[in-house]
Parts: C-alpha cells; sequence; structure tokens
C-alpha cells in the first residue's frame, strides 16, 4: 500500500496531531503543568553536599547500585567489546522499518486479522453498527471508541479460549459522528450518551485459532459493556469520604461510571486493573468555585475551567464542578473489573490514591502480600507503589478473587525518590556520566497506611483524595510523565515508560536530574529498577536508565550499551509488556521522530541488551496501545486511526475497512506463519 500524501493538521510537541491533544488530554501539554511544589530535590542536596566535601554521594550510592551488574549476567560494555550475538528467543524477527504508511505493518513471515472494531457487537442482540445513525441504547452494546489496554485471561491451559478486556479511553466527537451531524458548540442529548457509552471497557471471550492464526470473538454470556453508566462501588480508607459524597451520592460510595481509562494489568487472580487518566477535562467550571482550598485542589488535579470542550454539563449537572465540587474526586483511581462474573460490580480502589493514573500493575512480595506499581501521567509528576497489610491467596476461583481483591483495601501508599550516584555531571545534554550509565539508588517515603497519615498537615482522607499534594509535600521526584509499569516475570525487576517532556530544564521548571538527564526531552526513556534483595515490600531500590529514546544517531539516545547503528529507532514509549522470555516490548504514542507509531521489542539482559527492534507500525494518525505478547499472538490496539484530521469529513485514514471507509479504533492480533499452514512462535525462526 503507497503512503498517504494527504493534507495533515499541524503536529504538537511529541508527535501528536491537535485533535488527538485537544480530545484525549484537554490540550495538557498547551497549559501549565499543574505540579508548582517548590520541593527541594533530595538529587540536588546530594550534589550540594557533594561539592562541599560532607558527603561522599558517588561511593555510596554505586554500592546501592552494584546488584544490577550480578543480576543481569553482563557488565555495561562498549559495542566493540561485545560478541556479534545471536537473536535473543522471542525477538528472532526482521524488524519494520520507520514508515507513514496507512496500514498495520507487520514483520515478513506474520499475518495479521481485525479482532474487533469500533461498533462490533459486544453484548448479545447488539445492532449492527452504522456511523451515520448512532443512538445511545446501541453504543451501550458495542465495542467502544479509543481501544487501550488490552487484557487476556486464558480459560484454558492452551490458551485457545481467552477473556479479554479492552478500555476505551476517550471519544473524540468530531471523529465519532459524521460532521454534517455534529456541532462541537452544539452537541444533542443522544450524542452526549453516545459519547458516555462508548467510554469504558468491553469484556468479551475470544478464540485463538490453532490452525489459521489469530483470534476472533466468540459470542457468550461474558460479554459485557461498562460505560459512564455504569454502578462502581467506592473501597478502601477514601471510601464513605466527605470528599466523595454529592447530591446524587450522599454516601459517597457509589459512582456512576468510569472514565478516560488508559492502560492497565491483570491480576495474579484474574481480574483487571485499570487507571482512571486524564478525568479532568470533562468538567466545567471549576473556577467558579471560590473556596481557595478546593480551589487550590482543583488546579493542582487542571479540572476545568469553563465550558468543557464536550459540553457534557449541559445533560448532567455532575460535570459542572459549580453544582457538584465532589464529582472529580470520584475519578482518578485504579478500578478492578472481574470478567469472570457478568454479573459483579467493579470497584474503585481508593487505597492506590487519587491521581492521572495511567494504569496499575501487581507483583508479589517475598512474604506473600501484594504490591501494586502505578504513575501519574503527566509532566512533573510522581511514580507510586501501595503493598497491602495481608497476604495473597493463590488461585483464581471466585473466592481466591473476592479475597485478593480485598487485599487493595488495606496497606501502605508510597511514591518514589531517585537520586543518581553521578553529581555534577548531568549538563542537560543526555552526555553518559563517566561511569557509562544513567543510574543510582531510591526510596519508597510512605504517604498513608489506613487511617494514618505520614504527611505533616494531612489527613489520611486527605492522602488519598489529594495524593498530588502529599506527594508533593514530601519532595518525591518530579519525572518525565511516568506512564505503565509492570513488573518483568523472569528477571524480578520493574520497568517504567517516561514518555516525554518538553518542558524539562525550562525557565520555572524542573531541572535534569539523572533519572531525567535531558532538557526539552521530546523523546523519553526507559527506566528500570531493583528493588532490595528483589523484594517489592522494600523500601530502598537501585536504578538504571535501559533506553533514552530518540534518534540512534544522535548523541543524546542511549540504548543500554548496545550498538546504535544496529537498533530500531524509537520515541515517546507508553505502554509496556513482557513475553515468557523476559523481553521488553514497548509501545509509543506521539512518535517526534517523524514516522508512525509502533511496538517494538528489546532484551534487558546479556550482550543483546538495548537492541530494540520495531515489529509492527500503525496507521496513519494513530497510536499503539494495550500492547499483549504471548507464544503464539500478539495483540495491538489500535488507538485513534486518522485523527491527524480536522473532522470526520476529510479523513486522512480509511483503515481498517479500506476504501472511502471512516477510520475505526480497532484491535488487531498479529501471528508468525509456521509449516504445514501451523502458526509458529513469536519471535522465532
Amino acid at each position: 500500500m503507497p503512503d498517504r500524501l494527504l493534507p495533515l493538521l499541524p503536529v504538537h510537541p511529541g508527535g501528536r496531531s491537535p485533535i488527538t491533544c485537544e480530545y484525549r488530554c484537554g490540550n495538557a501539554c498547551a497549559h501549565p503543568e499543574p505540579n508548582e511544589s517548590g520541593n527541594e530535590y533530595f538529587g540536588d542536596v546530594v550534589k550540594d553536599i557533594s561539592r562541599r566535601g560532607a558527603f561522599k554521594a558517588g561511593a555510596v550510592m554505586a554500592a546501592a547500585a552494584g546488584g544490577f551488574a550480578a543480576l543481569s549476567g553482563t557488565a555495561a560494555a562498549s559495542p566493540a567489546q561485545k560478541p556479534q550475538p545471536r537473536p535473543v528467543p522471542g525477538t528472532d524477527f526482521d524488524p519494520v522499518p520507520p514508515n507513514k504508511l496507512d496500514a498495520v505493518t507487520v514483520p515478513d513471515g506474520y499475518a495479521q486479522n481485525v479482532v474487533i472494531r469500533w461498533g462490533d457487537p459486544v453484548v448479545p442482540g447488539a445492532p449492527k453498527f452504522d456511523f451515520t445513525k448512532q443512538t445511545a441504547a446501541a453504543q451501550a452494546k458495542q465495542f467502544g471508541y479509543n481501544n487501550d489496554f488490552v487484557g487476556l485471561i486464558p480459560r484454558d491451559p492452551l490458551g485457545l479460549t481467552n477473556l479479554l478486556v479492552v478500555n476505551h479511553e476517550y471519544t473524540t466527537e468530531v471523529h465519532l459522528f459524521p460532521a454534517d451531524q455534529y456541532d462541537p458548540a452544539n452537541p444533542t442529548e443522544e450524542q452526549v450518551k453516545i459519547a458516555w457509552a462508548a467510554h469504558g471497557l468491553s469484556v468479551l471471550l475470544t478464540r485463538r485459532d490453532p490452525i489459521r492464526g489469530g483470534l476472533e470473538v466468540v459470542p457468550s454470556r461474558y460479554g459485557r459493556r461498562i460505560t459512564l453508566d455504569t454502578v462502581f462501588e467506592v473501597r478502601g480508607p477514601a471510601a464513605g469520604s466527605k470528599y466523595l459524597k454529592t447530591s446524587a451520592d450522599p454516601s459517597g460510595r457509589k459512582v456512576r461510571g468510569t472514565q478516560n481509562n488508559c492502560s492497565g494489568g491483570v491480576t495474579p487472580w484474574g481480574t483487571v486493573l485499570s487507571g482512571e487518566e486524564n478525568i479532568h477535562q470533562y468538567f466545567a467550571n471549576s473556577d467558579k468555585v471560590t473556596d481557595p482550598v478546593e480551589a487550590a485542589r482543583l488546579k493542582r488535579y487542571t479540572i476545568g475551567t469553563g465550558a468543557s470542550t464536550r459540553k457534557w454539563e449541559r445533560f448532567d449537572k455532575r460535570w459542572d464542578v459549580a453544582q457538584e465540587p465532589n464529582e472529580p474526586n470520584r475519578f482518578g483511581w485504579v478500578v478492578e473489573i472481574d470478567p469472570n462474573d457478568p454479573t459483579s460490580t467493579p470497584i474503585k480502589h481508593t487505597a492506590l490514591g487519587r491521581l492521572k493514573h495511567e494504569g496499575s500493575n501487581i507483583k508479589i512480595t517475598a512474604d506473600g502480600r501484594v504490591a501494586a506499581y502505578t504513575g501519574d501521567d503527566e509532566r512533573f509528576e510522581y511514580i507510586y507503589k501501595f503493598v497491602s497489610k495481608g497476604k495473597y491467596k493463590p488461585g483464581k476461583s471466585a473466592h481466591a478473587r473476592r479475597h485478593n481483591s480485598a487485599l487493595l483495601d488495606e496497606g501502605t501508599l508510597y511514591v518514589a525518590r531517585f537520586t543518581g550516584d553521578s553529581p555534577g555531571e548531568i549538563d542537560g545534554t543526555g552526555k553518559l556520566p563517566a561511569d557509562g550509565e544513567f543510574d543510582g539508588a531510591g526510596e519508597w517515603i510512605p504517604l498513608a497506611s489506613g487511617n494514618k497519615s505520614f504527611v505533616d498537615g494531612f489527613t489520611a482522607e486527605e492522602v488519598y483524595v489529594f495524593t498530588r499534594q502529599a506527594a508533593d509535600k514530601v519532595a518525591a521526584t518530579k519525572m518525565d510523565r511516568p506512564e505503565d509499569i509492570e513488573p518483568n516475570p523472569v528477571n524480578g525487576r520493574i520497568y517504567a515508560a517516561l514518555t516525554n517532556n518538553s518542558d524539562r530544564g525550562a525557565a520555572g521548571k524542573a531541572g535534569v536530574d539523572e533519572v531525567n538527564p535531558r532538557v526539552a526531552n521530546k523523546n523519553g526513556q526507559i527506566l528500570e529498577w531493583e528493588e532490595h534483595r528483589g523484594d517489592a515490600a522494600s523500601t530502598k531500590f537501585s536504578w538504571r536508565l535501559l533506553l533514552v529514546c530518540g534518534d540512534p544517531a544522535a548523541a543524546d539516545t542511549y540504548y543500554g550499551g548496545f550498538d546504535k547503528s544496529k537498533v530500531s529507532p524509537i520515541s515517546c514509549p507508553d505502554n509496556v509488556t513482557f513475553d515468557r522470555h523476559g523481553n521488553l516490548w514497548i509501545s509509543t504514542d506521539g512518535n517526534a521522530l517523524g514516522s508512525n507509531d509502533g511496538l517494538f521489542s528489546v532484551p534487558v539482559t546479556g550482550p543483546e541488551r538495548g537492541h530494540v527492534k520495531q515489529f509492527l507500525s500503525v496507521p496513519v494518525g494513530a497510536e499503539t496501545c494495550g500492547p499483549n505478547v504471548t507464544d503464539h499472538v500478539v495483540l495491538v490496539a489500535v488507538q485513534h486511526p486518522g485523527e491527524n484530521a480536522a473532522s470526520s469529513a476529510n479523513p486522512t485514514s480509511h483503515w481498517p475497512d479500506g476504501g472511502t471507509a471512516q477510520p475505526r479504533p480497532s484491535l488487531v492480533s498479529v501471528w508468525k506463519k509456521g509449516r504445514f499452514g501451523l502458526p509458529g512462535r513469536i519471535g522465532e525462526r
């Protein structure tokens, strides 16, 4: 398929279309960052002390970080010192070159199919999708818009049948409806209700074809849509809080709906955690709140002033902060869905704090408790961890699911502080320190545990509901947009995508440090850390950057010490996952290098550590979301294809249906063609 040379909208910083910026995050990058805290970074304190000779920071931090070399089995080495490696299992494929094609492009020897599109049936009895004749009743039974996280839960030992859970992050109304039917200044009530129904999650039963390959949807009793009208139970220490009570819910324990569900994770007990992220843009009139304390809290979460983009407040007062000032506090949580039980009530877990959660993933501690990691996806925000009080019960029975879900209601919430081991060497250019790596040590600072607050001036209730301000108070490290965070099931380390931060080092903004080492960071980095003794309950860790992304030919990039002339360029890492070999897979959002976004694999240990290879690319204007990698299939959610057009009137993409069709966010499965017509294994010859 040839390149589509159609007129495009101007690209915003990070490679995104202005339409995406408006509807996905309310143009967050065009506004001042909400984190205006003036906390003094511990890393800066260490540098200052070191210069005075009172504290040998480098020696201390190098000792703390020393566990990495032993774990990896290899020290950092220059490319010339490394032998020519054989491809690591799971990564033996010919990389896809960067491109601008209006297609999902996969390596030679691989096949693909569209599993489900926006508007396809989810619930039995769903009508056939008609772009020109949509209804809220139909959308509530159909696959929602802008699919993001993809969770796969096997129903048999071979993984032939699986429960599939997909997030629907946001709606782009100027693409959701025909241009001649939608007026952004005056949406109809039915159009607003269609958008409410297009948010949330979809639950499906799928089958993997062992002969032809690929995934297909199977009609079943598990088919379920969760929307902005679905009732959620509020659990944990902030349940019933005065800050969560509204006229519609004076108990503060029942919330209608979930929104801006970005990434997530499948729990060891077979449920799904999903993060509520850019919730601020849906609300209106926060500027009419006159109480200075309330106004400051709303500003810290960038809750909308004036009329909202979508005008939902015209049809339901809960979106009008002037009428319902607590309604924003009921969003911004990690939610849990049990796809095994279609009648179950989804949960909002307040013990994990309220912020712009990208997602959440679980690791079991050495003594059998549950640790949940999460990032706050905005410039200069923080990384968090929750550790449960109770212990995990192995298994996926209904009893085990109830028990383990309840573990997320009581425990300790922490925020991360990072310190580099090369004080005085970080100049903002991306130049490596003398020790050859960006690395150092860190600590988890407790914020609250149950009804006990560890933050001066904050009650525990305030810590959970206004978590950002509490983290400001303890001088956590301001990061370059922490997004997806996930434990590696093979080496036990934790990996986080830091997407970008074009304001790093700007006048009046936080400067560089070793974990965020570049000014005007347009391409992002991948962070790796090892909890002390490998225990997720520890409050100490060592860290290093696996990748400093961008053009491999540029001096400010780093690919784990691997020869940069042999890697695929990668920019703006967003979501991460792992294959069974422990290789890291990274999807991108807003490629700042001028090509379409994609999915990339990279080994994290051995001589090929840092060898990034592009596995696929997504169509024009699209983002690569929700990667899920098994031995036999790779799943990606193709979000907002063609969203670099101003509206649906002149689409820049016709994927996935081709011809003159409107683009439709869709889920794709990719598999290896094998011998005798049977599928092979992903990443193997």
